[in-house]
């Protein structure tokens, strides 16, 4: 699933090839794409038709256009996106052929804009409009906590809180509640930067070491921003269909029986939460049995 430095990427594209333009027509070719939207395929179409999309923004792995109002209408709608396993935002000339799991497709008054595409093999991401917040965020993911690159997240506020979880450092990173946009790939690659055991509890970190550990999350967020996110495979990329690099740079994840960069142990991989969590056993050691 696209984490933070991949959803990013895409925001920054589609605010620069989206933001600014009018909706001349929105088409929904699968109504799987939209089923977060309450009221259906048809208001999700009418609700763009007319519409200018504002900045694009961010909050941890959602992104989203706000909508600015047509005459008439009430402010303050956004459609809201999540990739999912396999979403791809892509921005296509109008003359290309359609992709084989094209979901929705959104053209400009603009004659030159071309068009935006959701494509979606798997479905599990999608479209909607909802109502922002004060904040200016979409009323549905106004829970979600400010992620580490966001100016005004608070590591002393993040800090307390970790202490105040009964849980562990892994599980911590991936709860949105508490820092958003932090998956299992880059939480494996910051834990790995600061030696931290996966199943470390929460509770046992000093302030430094938070500190030290948030400064390692914004460090590989920020190299993998650098090469366009990581690509495992072709589902995941920019809104020009290119790939990102990071896969290339990775000190941790994926690396099973592969030397540790630092000390030369093999990497060891675990199940975890139905996911796979990989660390150096010398370097990250296990916390000690209760």
């Amino acid at each position: 699933m696209p984490e933070l430095p991949e959803v990013e990427v895409v925001r920054r594209g589609l605010d620069r090839w989206v933001s600014g333009r009018t909706v001349e027509a929105a088409t929904v070719l699968h109504p799987r794409a939209v089923r977060r939207h309450p009221a259906g395929a048809a208001d999700f179409a009418a609700r763009l038709v007319g519409h200018r999309f504002g900045a694009v923004q961010r909050r941890g792995k959602y992104l989203w256009l706000p909508l600015a109002a047509g005459e008439g209408d009430e402010p303050g709608f956004a459609v809201l996106a999540h990739l999912g396993m396999s979403g791809q935002l892509l921005v296509q000339p109008a003359t290309a052929p359609h992709e084989r799991h094209l979901r929705v497709r959104v053209t400009f008054a603009d004659a030159d804009a071309g068009e935006l595409r959701y494509v979606d093999q798997r479905t599990f991401g999608g479209l909607s409009v909802h109502p922002v917040t004060p904040d200016g965020l979409p009323d549905v993911i106004a829970h979600i906590a400010r992620d580490p690159l966001d100016p005004l997240f608070d590591d002393d506020a993040f800090h307390t809180a970790l202490r105040g979880k009964r849980t562990t450092l892994k599980r911590a990173l991936l709860d949105q509640s508490l820092i958003s946009g932090v998956g299992n790939i880059y939480a494996d690659e910051a834990l790995w930067r600061a030696r931290l055991h996966y199943d470390r509890p929460s509770a046992t970190l000093t302030r430094p070491r938070t500190h030290e550990l948030l400064g390692h999350i914004r460090d590989v967020m920020t190299a993998a921003l650098a090469v366009g996110g990581t690509s495992f495979d072709s589902l995941y990329v920019n809104v020009n269909g290119e790939s990102g690099y990071f896969d290339r740079s990775l000190d941790a994840y994926g690396r099973e029986d592969e030397p540790c960069r630092r000390c030369g142990t093999p990497m060891r991989r675990r199940a975890w939460m139905n996911r796979s969590s990989y660390f150096c056993p010398r370097c990250q050691r296990p916390p000690r049995p209760r």
